[in-house]
Parts: structure tokens; C-alpha cells; sequence
């Protein structure tokens, strides 16, 4: 589009084509004793590849996304100038951006944790990734409790971006937040009312309205008319009945102007701001001392985020059993929250932090070991599982002569699972048609096979198939004639049919930087 607003960067034409990974089950890893039907899982895998194994079956399903990303690539780029450095940030972002916002559904919200050094190209690289119209709120975190005496100016707060897939559905679904025990202290009983704890508000609007404008007699016999500029909440009809409900308070001696009761009991919740201060979600040290009580002090967290700030975000935006979601799972926390809270969820952890971390700590949950952050304000006493699952290997390998191959670890069944979930289609085997592998769209059916197809095995096929039905056969060779033998049936060769969508064989997505740039023009590296 001409004119278009958009933020450019080295690289940022350069295509990443991911490749479709299967997920397979760890079962010796995965917790599912007490829940063996758990919807819960840990993947370990680079994010990139786990999103895009995600892709298929998740798609328009999760309700809220977490995710807390490298804020920086810091001593990644020691050798690299400033601007390389953040096109290498955005070029790890981006994909995985879109990904995720693939997986939202119609409801769902995106909550990224960023500091000031990428917030501003995280803000503009979300526009236009998402458009401006669905972005929602910038939080503010009050991470710390003092400042760092270090800094020329002490960095006191993170930035939460929130972006909503339909903005208008979001608002209209989004739960508001408890009161807190210091606002919750404002309500008091001094009528003893038999309704409870209750506070009252001004019983006057802006504005003028006829019907509004009446004059009000106290109960102790003092008028009221309302002040210059304004009316009375309410009309007459509605207010005498507020009156009689015992709902409108004229102070202690019934002579003050009258003021509306709101019951504690009746409260319907506070709607969320951008202000999060560290007494009401936590801080930085609060986080630490979660993780020194799960692993020690020999498997400390680089970047912990308490489990209240967590909590409030799957407050906020989703209700038990939603499915949550975090690629950048760290040492599990958003996992651990969501847990706690009744609501499904998918970790990816690319690292060992997925074994010595997020499973430990996932294992203490389930337990009940584990009862710090969260779990005394939520009750945890534990229960519930997840399954663990790892990336496949990559489906084509290249053999020594330089020809594309099938990865020999794929048996028969991965291999038809693998180029289904390649081609779009669900892999659902029938138990009596084998060449029923794969389901597409009404009709449409996919069949992989090792073997050499000829004629006869084709017609054998044809031959069972009904009319209107469509076949797409994937399969290591055949004779030449026979994709065109029927017009309902189309024949592929594997590995040629997919190597121009993916790069096969990568399995690392992230920012591994070893050498720095190399110059055509020397006078290049002065600035």
C-alpha cells in the first residue's frame, strides 16, 4: 500500500520459512498420574518451531498469550553496532508474533512484558503486525522497591503491551479486579444494615435535566436542591424508591444531603488501569524469593516474574479452563499460575530450563509442594497433570550426495502425521480405507506412502473411492503417466512436494550471534 506506516529494519525482507514439526510425547516426562486426560503441556523445542507444530490444531483457540521475550540481545552483539543489533531483535520477534496471533481466538488477548529499551520498537512492530485499532493498553510496573542507586536514573518499571484480537469482544468479556483490602476497608455498617459493609457516592450528575431537578426533603426535614451546574442522579420515581430500599444515606442525624449506598457484598469489581504498583502484583525481589524456595540457590532465575502479576493477567482475561499461553515459559511461572488458577495451558522452553525448571517446578505444583506465591490466596493443595512433549526431527535430510531424503527415523505413521500436519490436513487414519489418512476439507483426503506407486495399486485405489471424493497422494516415487490418470487424484513426490515451503533441518531459531558482519566497504564500520 502506498504510504504505508511501518518500521523497516535490516533483514526484514528476508523470508524465515519454518518447518511443520510434529510434537511427540515424552511420556517418562509428563505428569499425568492424577489426570491422565490432562490438556496441559510443556514442550521443549526452539519456540519458533513449537509455534508453527502449534499452529494447526490451536488456531483461533487460546485465550490469553503471555510472553515475556528477551528484552535485548545485550553481549549477543558486543561486536555489532546498534541498529544491527535491534533488526536481529525484530527479526527474532516478528515471526513468532504472527504465529501467536494466529492462535488467539476472537476473545483473546496478547500481554508482552518489555522494558524501555524495546518497548518503543515492540509498540510499532505490534501495530503494524496486529493494525493500531487492537491494541488495547500499555501497563506500567512498578518492578522495584527502591531505586537502584548505581543508575543516573533508577529504571523503577517494565511495561506490559496488551493487544486484543477484536477489541470490542475483549472489553465486553475482560473480568474487572477484586477490591483490595485497603479499598474494601472503606466500607463500612454504621446503619447496620442487614445487607452489610456498604460506602456511599455524591448523589448528583453534570449537567442539567428537567426530570432530574426536584427538590429533596431530609428525613430530618433539611431541603435539598442540586448545586449550580448539576442534577440529581436519578428522577424522583427512581430516587423515593432508592428511599424506600434503604439505599440512599442522609448522614447521621438524616439532616445531610443524601448520598448512594453500594453495597460490599453487591460490588461487581474495579475496572483494570494501567497502574500496577509492586504492592498489589509483586516485584523483581518477590520473584527471586519464589524461585530460591523452588530450586535453591544453585539454579537461580536470571528474569523471575512474581506469580501476582501473572495472576492478575489470567485474571484479567480469562475465565477456569481457558487456555493459556507462554513461548517464552523461562522457569515456569506462567505454567505455575495457570495451574493454580484452573486454567489450561501450553509452555514452550527452548532450553534446559525446560527440564531443571519448569518441569521441577510444574512436578512441585501438582504435588502441593509447592505453596508460595500464589497458592495460599487461591487454596492450592494440588492435583491436576501435563503432558511433556519435544519437537520431532526434521522430516528431510539431505544425503551425502547432496539429494533431499526422508529422515529415516520417520516410520510410516510419523511420516503420513508429518506431511499432513504439512499440507493442512488432520491426520485421522480409517480403520478400514488405508488410504484414508488424512482429512481435509469435505471430501478431501490425504494418503502417504513409502512405496514406488504403479498403475495397478492406483486403480486399486480408485477403485474404492466414492463419487465426489478427492485424493492427494504423497508418495517416494511413480510411474510416469499416472498423475494424470485421474482428474479426482493428484500425485506428489516426497521430499519435492515440500521442500519450497520450509527450511528443513534447522532446529535453532534464536539469536546464536558468533561472528560480527563482514563489510564490502570498510568505511562502513566507522559510524
Amino acid at each position: 500500500m502506498a504510504n504505508k506506516l511501518e518500521l523497516t529494519w535490516y533483514g526484514k525482507e528476508n523470508e524465515i520459512r519454518v518447518e511443520p514439526r510434529l510434537l511427540i510425547e515424552n511420556a517418562e516426562l509428563s505428569n499425568t498420574a492424577v489426570d491422565p486426560d490432562t490438556e496441559n503441556i510443556l514442550i521443549h523445542g526452539d519456540n519458533l518451531l513449537a509455534l508453527k507444530a502449534l499452529e494447526n490444531k490451536y488456531a483461533g483457540q487460546v485465550k490469553c498469550i503471555y510472553i515475556d521475550p528477551p528484552y535485548n540481545t545485550g553481549s549477543a552483539f558486543e561486536h555489532y553496532d546498534d541498529n544491527l543489533e535491534h533488526s536481529q531483535w525484530l527479526n527474532l520477534m516478528r515471526p513468532r508474533l504472527e504465529l501467536l496471533w494466529n492462535l488467539l481466538s476472537d476473545e483473546g488477548s496478547l500481554w508482552i512484558s518489555i522494558d524501555d529499551d524495546e518497548q518503543a520498537y515492540m509498540k510499532v512492530l505490534c501495530d503494524e503486525l496486529f493494525s493500531r485499532g487492537c491494541f488495547v493498553a500499555s501497563i506500567v510496573w512498578q518492578k522495584r522497591t527502591s531505586p537502584d542507586m548505581r543508575a543516573s536514573i533508577s529504571d523503577g518499571h517494565e511495561y506490559i503491551l496488551v493487544y486484543a484480537k477484536t477489541p470490542d469482544r475483549f472489553k465486553q468479556t475482560r473480568n474487572k479486579l477484586p477490591l483490595s483490602e485497603e479499598q474494601a476497608k472503606n466500607y463500612k455498617n454504621p446503619d447496620n444494615d442487614p445487607r452489610g459493609a456498604w460506602t456511599s457516592a455524591d448523589y448528583t450528575a453534570q449537567g442539567f435535566r428537567p426530570n432530574q431537578m426536584y427538590e429533596i426533603i431530609t428525613p430530618g426535614g433539611t431541603k435539598f436542591t442540586p448545586p449550580e451546574g448539576k442534577c440529581w442522579k436519578n428522577i424522583e420515581e427512581v430516587f423515593l424508591e432508592q428511599v424506600e430500599d434503604n439505599r440512599i444515606w442522609f448522614g447521621v442525624d438524616g439532616c445531610s444531603m443524601p448520598r448512594r449506598k453500594t453495597f460490599l457484598s453487591e460490588h461487581e469489581g474495579v475496572i483494570p488501569w494501567t497502574w500496577w504498583t509492586n504492592k498489589e502484583v509483586g516485584h523483581n525481589q518477590e520473584a527471586k524469593k519464589e524461585i530460591l524456595a523452588l530450586f535453591g540457590t544453585k539454579n537461580v532465575f536470571d528474569t523471575p516474574k512474581p506469580e501476582r502479576l501473572i495472576e492478575r493477567i489470567i485474571h484479567i482475561a480469562t475465565n477456569p479452563g481457558d487456555l493459556v499461553l507462554d513461548s517464552f515459559l523461562g522457569s515456569g511461572t506462567t505454567a505455575a499460575v495457570a495451574h493454580k488458577m484452573g486454567r489450561r495451558y501450553i509452555g514452550i522452553e527452548m532450553g534446559d530450563h525446560a527440564y531443571t525448571h519448569c518441569k521441577v517446578r510444574l512436578d512441585k505444583v501438582i504435588s502441593g509442594e509447592d505453596q508460595g506465591g500464589i497458592s495460599k490466596t487461591v487454596n492450592w493443595q494440588g492435583g491436576g497433570g501435563y503432558k511433556f512433549y519435544e519437537l520431532a526431527p526434521t522430516l528431510i535430510n539431505q544425503d551425502p550426495f547432496g539429494e533431499y531424503i526422508i529422515n529415516s527415523d520417520y516410520d510410516a505413521a510419523m511420516l503420513a502425521a508429518a506431511v499432513a500436519l504439512h499440507e493442512g490436513f488432520s491426520y485421522q487414519p480409517d480403520s478400514k480405507l488405508f488410504w484414508k489418512q488424512s482429512v481435509g476439507n469435505e471430501n478431501s483426503y490425504l494418503f502417504v506412502t513409502t512405496r514406488h506407486l504403479n498403475g495397478a495399486y492406483l486403480d486399486s485405489i480408485k477403485d474404492s473411492m466414492e463419487e465426489g471424493e478427492y485424493l492427494v497422494i504423497a508418495c517416494r516415487s511413480y510411474e510416469g503417466g499416472l498423475e494424470k490418470a485421474y482428474p479426482n487424484i493428484t500425485i506428489k513426490k516426497i521430499p519435492q512436494m515440500l521442500l519450497s515451503r520450509c527450511e528443513f533441518g534447522k532446529t535453532d531459531y534464536s539469536l546464536n550471534i558468533v561472528h560480527p558482519p563482514v563489510y564490502e566497504d570498510e568505511e562502513d564500520c566507522d559510524e
